[in-house]
């Protein structure tokens, strides 16, 4: 029997809203074949393997693959590993390559190079409430697109959702990635309210790099 703790990431202040994030403990034992069939099992974006939470080695798949990154994947691995450790990592070891960490009040940040990022492709829609009435993408065409609107451009606060059925994905709650390369792409900083109800945090970095952050909040554990 294999434990799955279970966090929800870039949910509001109050604990509301969040994309499920699954993570697995010491999964020393574990082969790729099994480290995917559980994540597969477990259905959400991504899966994390804690492979050492001393030295804050994870390893990331999604429904399909093992992935170098993923923004909201990443931030639920760091806030892990505190609460597990009792200390927050400066630093993720990711099989891709390293990622720095930090919290602050808007809650727990990692920064990653744009090269780790997937190449999404964001849609700018003249009316937040655009947003919100979609039932789908725009198109079918649209299988790796992020569709956002500005509610106060000045404040950098937008509304966005994600729609990624060429991954499996029809639309995903909470999408770090995407939202490391817009605001890398618009130069600021931003907060974003994505999916049903969930709040991203983002900012470009230093030359090649993106900041992701937000607030986790755990669920109850699932025994697979």
């Amino acid at each position: 029997m294999v434990t799955a703790h279970v966090v929800r990431v870039f949910s509001d202040a109050n604990g509301h809203g969040g994309n499920p994030l699954g993570l697995i403990e010491d999964p020393v034992n574990l082969g790729p074949d099994e480290r995917q069939a559980i994540a597969k099992t477990l259905g959400y974006s991504e899966t994390i393997f804690l492979d050492d939470v001393e030295k804050a080695e994870i390893s990331i798949h999604n429904l399909s693959r093992q992935i170098p990154f993923a923004g909201h994947a990443a931030v639920g691995a760091a806030w892990t590993i505190a609460r597990l450790t009792g200390h927050h990592p400066s630093v993720l070891r990711t099989t891709g390559r390293e990622a720095e960490s930090w919290t602050d009040a808007a809650g727990v940040w990692v920064r990653a190079p744009l090269s780790m990022t997937p190449p999404w492709w964001a849609e700018r829609l003249d009316d937040p409430r655009q947003v919100d009435d979609l039932d789908g993408p725009l198109s079918p065409t649209q299988d790796f697109t992020q569709l956002w609107a500005w509610i106060d451009e000045a404040a950098g606060i937008a509304r966005m959702r994600t729609y990624a059925a060429r991954v499996g994905i029809p639309e995903d709650e909470a999408c770090g990635t995407g939202a490391m390369r817009l605001a890398a792409a618009l130069g600021r900083r931003m907060t974003i309210h994505h999916g049903e109800g969930s709040i991203i945090h983002a900012a470009p970095g230093p030359a090649g790099y993106a900041d992701i952050g937000g607030h986790v909040t755990e669920d109850p554990p699932r025994q697979l």
